[in-house]
């Protein structure tokens, strides 16, 4: 083992004032990465920092991997793992290639742990991810033996100051028996002020005083018992988020389609000039409506409450028309993070991360009255939302936290290309295969084709609206004729459907590999077609290793 007074020699110099943040508690604390994996429990429920994936540890994970692989018992090991959102390959690809993953909530992107997921080899949970806090102190599912939570700082009282991610951090923190900390040299210690920390269960019954945007309620740091702290370890890793990807010529289009629709809603009164908070999901299309902001001289200043940034914030800053955003998660490609770190001391003052208990509550997003966007993996003619399963039955991500947002929205706006694979796949389809959104919760649907606003309408009205704006001509026709047989062969004529023919079209992809019947034949999708169809989805997910 080595001495502790080593470790301190081990950051390189890309650390941010490294020797002022090393306290002589600190110092009590060093430990290796390999020295924690060793104490690790072997039947053990990890609680993770970390959000899609920002934020989350980087070494230890991967030591106790190492741990056991070199075991000559490794199928004594079990291990459930609880985070914020997805991580990166350090923690869930790391564990996931160790076969002993059991559990894993609440949501991943992570192309071994989607595999192991679709091969039903581990129990994933996709669940809303405001519901995830009370589960796990309700006793739902199992308790936490170990916290494993990135810092910038730690204090001798206990005060633990977090980087780019609040996600659950805190209520694993406090309900851990034993808390590791990896101490991440690589964070500016003016992050310490960027977080507001509030947990709804040291409150219970009383309302959560966020009226607007830049409100702070809580603390910058969360607070434990410092006796509870067995380790903390030094790192100086970024998070390994890849590059940003550019939004396409179809992304533009349908972010231009819902800027006219909200300027369109400003002259109709139904949101004010000064706009209204917005919230925007992962992805291309979703940067796109960013960027586009930012370009169009029609929008002046806008407002975010949502749960992950990402690179496209930067547009917005650059042209001045950021007034404040907040969040749970900075998901930043590498040139965003090291842009964002230089540029902290003027940027801290627009920006708040707050705990995935507070940024995903109904309360406080339906008291925001956000205008919130969405993707859809697929949509039905009635407004039904498949956003996470291939063929009804391919795990990609999870729901995350797309379900919090939409039901408790002002507007709700789902987005998606009408086609996929070169016109092979249609986005809308007579019936999704797998619910995530019901029609109940989905006001708006937007592809490059157009805008369909679906409230105040009818079943039967909006899949007219649905196949008029939104459906690529060459699927038009085909769900008209649906539409017709369904109407004739309906059990009833409130929401017609032919169940003969609800999911021909995934049974003819799955047969044919395309879900138009005059494609050519062509090979069967595969756990592949999975993947890229992930990746488009959810554009921080991590490489495969």
């Amino acid at each position: 083992m080595f001495l502790r007074k080593h470790f301190i020699n081990l950051i390189p110099c890309r650390s941010y004032s490294g020797e002022s943040r090393i306290n002589s508690y600190i110092k009590t604390k060093l430990m290796s990465a390999e020295d924690v994996a060793q104490k690790l429990p072997e039947q053990i429920t990890i609680g993770a920092s970390g959000f899609t994936p920002a934020g989350y540890p980087k070494v230890i994970p991967g030591a106790f991997a190492q741990r056991i692989q070199n075991s000559k018992n490794p199928e004594n090991f079990s291990i459930n793992l609880y985070t914020g959102a997805s991580t990166g390959d350090e923690l869930d690809g790391v564990l996931a290639r160790t076969g002993r993953m059991k559990l894993r909530i609440p949501y991943q992107s992570h192309p071994d742990l989607r595999k192991l997921i679709n091969e039903g080899k581990l129990n994933f949970i996709d669940m809303h991810l405001s519901h995830v806090g009370r589960y796990i102190r309700e006793g739902i599912f199992p308790s936490i033996d170990v916290a494993i939570v990135e810092a910038c700082d730690v204090t001798s009282d206990g005060r633990i100051y977090l980087t780019n991610s609040s996600g659950m951090s805190g209520t694993y923190l406090s309900l851990a028996k034993d808390i590791y900390i990896e101490l991440n040299q690589a964070y500016p210690l003016d992050m310490k002020s960027l977080h507001d920390i509030y947990l709804p269960e040291l409150h219970p019954g009383r309302p959560i005083n966020i009226d607007y945007v830049d409100d702070r309620i809580g603390t910058p740091y969360v607070r434990v018992n410092p006796e509870r702290i067995k380790g903390i370890v030094l790192t100086d890793k970024f998070d390994s988020s890849k590059g940003f990807k550019q939004p396409d010529d179809a992304s533009f289009k349908i972010a231009n389609h819902i800027l006219d629709f909200i300027l369109h809603e400003v002259e109709h009164g139904r949101i004010p000039k000064s706009l209204l908070p917005f919230q925007s999901g992962v992805g291309n299309v979703a940067n796109a409506v960013l960027a586009c902001i930012a370009k169009d001289n029609r929008f002046k200043s806008i407002e975010m409450y949502t749960e992950v940034i990402q690179d496209s914030i930067f547009d917005l800053l650059d042209s001045d028309k950021l007034r404040f955003a907040s969040t749970t998660a900075l998901t930043f490609s590498p040139k965003g993070q090291t842009r964002f770190f230089n540029e902290i001391n003027e940027l801290k003052s627009k920006f708040v991360l707050r705990p995935m208990e507070i940024s995903n509550n109904p309360e406080v997003i339906r008291r925001m009255n956000l205008i919130t966007m969405n993707t859809a993996l697929e949509a039905d003619i009635y407004g039904n939302v498949n956003s996470t399963h291939v063929l009804g039955s391919s795990m990609m991500n999870g729901i995350g936290g797309s379900g919090d947002f939409t039901r408790n929205a002002y507007i709700s706006i789902f987005m998606a290309p009408s086609i996929a694979k070169g016109g092979k796949i249609s986005a809308f389809v007579p019936m999704v295969s797998h619910v995530d959104h019901n029609e109940h919760s989905v006001q708006i649907m937007v592809s490059e084709q157009g805008l369909a606003d679906l409230r105040a309408k009818s079943p039967k009205q909006r899949a007219k609206i649905i196949i008029d704006k939104c459906v690529h001509p060459t699927y038009k026709d085909l769900l008209n004729d649906y539409i017709r047989d369904a109407d004739r062969n309906s059990f009833a004529h409130h929401t017609p459907h032919d169940l003969r023919q609800a999911l021909s079209w995934h049974v003819r992809l799955q047969e044919t590999g395309s879900m138009h019947p005059n494609h050519s034949e062509t090979k069967q999708p595969t756990s592949k077609d999975t993947e890229k169809a992930a990746k488009k989805m959810d554009q921080t997910a991590p490489p495969k290793q």
